[in-house]
């Protein structure tokens, strides 16, 4: 049975988190408010969100359906398919640090929303632009650099990349295979180029392994095929990841 992923049909948002990691290992799945039968679409996802025959609701999207199970929240959907889709390793103590990194994204994504949303989510960019001026500046000049040169480290650090850094060779966050946490770094950077080019230009120079581990997700065969299909989305200014250039420094 396909698993059942739900977000919010017209943005990648977190939802594209999962999502990279279901198309990359090839599993069947529903992206259920974006189907148009009488078991999809927006009804669908409300259900869980709403309806109370619900015993555990979601707080919010994105969240997964598989079975009898509903899990919410980016890290833990991706915690619980990790195993099931062969995106994280057997070893307990590679399952937690992979873990551990995700959530490290988790918190860097929060920190990029805010660029742009720094007093409330509930108002507009407009209403809150000369603090969004402020937060961006500091977020560009010490929390962008911070959080880039950290992943550096762990690549820099992770045993099976000795004699691949700076080699051309495949790259990874954790043990010697495609993890979710890669996925998941690949998108955190494209979701950055798009919203600060000219600021990850400069970035993503100090930091060439990051950057071989983006350039090496983008080439991977299933992803390649998803980024180049009608099921990615475009990023927009509704999204985690928007692009005004006044931002940008």
């Amino acid at each position: 049975m396909p698993y059942q992923l739900h977000y919010w049909p017209g943005i990648q948002g977190r939802g594209e988190f999962v999502r990279l990691a279901l198309e990359a290992a090839g599993a069947a799945y529903l992206d259920v408010a974006r189907g148009a039968d009488d078991e999809q679409g927006m009804a669908a996802m409300a259900h869980y969100l709403q309806d109370a025959s619900v015993a555990r609701p979601p707080f919010a999207c994105p969240f997964l359906v598989d079975g009898k199970l509903v899990i919410a929240q980016t890290a833990a959907i991706l915690l619980y398919l990790g195993p099931k889709l062969g995106l994280v390793s057997k070893n307990e103590a590679d399952r937690l640090w992979t873990h551990q990194i995700q959530l490290t994204i988790a918190d860097m994504v929060v920190e990029a929303h805010d660029t742009h949303h720094p007093i409330a989510a509930s108002l507009y960019y407009e209403d809150q632009r000369a603090e969004a001026l402020r937060r961006a500046a500091d977020f560009r000049a010490t929390r962008l650099p911070r959080f880039l040169q950290w992943f550096e480290t762990v690549l820099a650090r992770n045993p099976p990349n000795a004699g691949r850094l700076g080699a051309g060779k495949a790259l990874h966050l954790v043990g010697a295979r495609l993890s979710y946490a890669d996925l998941s770094l690949f998108q955190l950077i494209e979701g950055l180029r798009y919203a600060l080019p000219k600021a990850m230009r400069q970035q993503l120079r100090r930091v060439p392994h990051v950057a071989a581990l983006h350039a090496q997700v983008a080439r991977h065969k299933r992803v390649a095929a998803y980024l180049a299909s009608e099921r990615r989305l475009a990023f927009n200014e509704q999204g985690i990841f928007r692009r005004y250039p006044e931002l940008d420094g």
